[in-house]
């Protein structure tokens, strides 16, 4: 799974830190969301997921960059299945 940062973390100590918390709050969320609703033959590993960060924005969507069969299968449900991370 990729991580999609929409802003330039490289120069803030702060935000990078902020952005690698904020991942490690995201990833369980995201692979529940995902082992409920991909087949495990279809991928095993999560790792063809992409998903788009807008820190600024305070908005996580699954990525266009996913393989269209996922993409099209859960892009719908996604927003509505992980919370918003305004609050985080």
């Amino acid at each position: 799974m990729t991580f999609n940062w929409l802003i330039n973390i490289n120069g803030d100590p702060l935000l990078k830190r902020y952005c690698v918390e904020l991942e490690y709050q995201l990833r369980p969320k995201i692979i529940k969301f995902l082992i409920s609703r991909v087949d495990p033959d279809r991928c095993y590993d999560f790792s063809c997921f992409q998903f788009d960060i807008d820190v600024v924005g305070k908005n996580i969507s699954l990525s266009e960059n996913t393989p269209t069969t996922f993409y099209q299968l859960l892009q719908a449900d996604f927003p509505k299945s992980i919370l918003d991370f305004s609050r985080m």
